[in-house]
């Protein structure tokens, strides 16, 4: 099990690189690990492959970084990325707004003539694409919200200035992959691995104060939950 070790003792040193750091040359990695250069490049496909590594023409073949752990918990990306010391912004790729249609009426339980917010953002952490999000709100939550308030504070923090709170909400996670205008604007190739959120958050009163579909880079996120202890019925001999 030789390329095992090899394969992963250059995961552990990969994971342990900043994002955006060169791998050495192929020619002084191999006499460095001791391998073959055609045994080490196979490892270095499959973290490519993996989305640990990413190679650019002509440039040599780069550490992705860390995969950020994602908790499921009610928090703002703002307060998320802040809190693991890296610094949160945003981009405002389309911002609109107009009747919520029946569909999205039904999403946010509100009437399909009830004016909604429609925003596209793109997040990102230390000036890296890490997520594109599309929030959808109803308007009369946030008065007056527009791109700049948007892309200056998280929602979260815009709804406690008007006196809502988010309480609780449910959201669901399944893989995908990314279609070409994400790929565009998270900078990742097309169809690269990708975790699709959709979020549905209430206030204490139960009314929907947001619907977002947000598609984070699977290159760079994991999930991370805590695990209950199960209660285990006695077997009676």
């Amino acid at each position: 099990m030789k390329y095992r070790r090899l394969h992963d003792e250059l995961r552990e040193r990969v994971d342990a690189m900043a994002a955006g750091e060169p791998l050495p040359p192929e020619r002084e990695l191999a006499r460095e690990v001791g391998v073959s250069r055609t045994t080490l490049r196979r490892a270095v496909d499959e973290l490519v492959a993996a989305g640990r590594l990413r190679r650019r023409q002509g440039a040599g073949v780069f550490a992705v970084g860390p995969r950020i752990a994602h908790a499921l918990t009610a928090t703002s990306f703002s307060a998320d990325m802040r809190a693991r010391g890296l610094e949160p912004a945003t981009r405002i790729v389309e911002f609109e707004s107009g009747p919520a249609g029946p569909r999205l009426g039904r999403r946010l339980e509100v009437s399909p003539d009830a004016t909604v917010v429609r925003a596209l953002r793109l997040r990102l952490a230390d000036a890296e694409p890490m997520a594109l999000e599309t929030l959808h709100v109803p308007a009369d939550l946030v008065p007056g919200l527009d791109e700049e308030a948007l892309a200056a504070s998280s929602y979260y923090e815009l709804l406690a200035r008007h006196g809502h709170a988010v309480a609780g909400g449910r959201q669901s996670i399944e893989p995908t992959v990314t279609d070409g205008p994400e790929s565009t604007l998270l900078g990742v190739p097309v169809h690269s691995p990708a975790l699709l959120f959709e979020r549905v958050t209430r206030d204490s009163g139960g009314r929907v104060l947001e619907f977002v579909r947000a598609v984070y880079r699977g290159d760079r996120y994991r999930i991370e939950t805590e695990i209950a202890p199960v209660a285990v019925p006695a077997v009676t001999p």
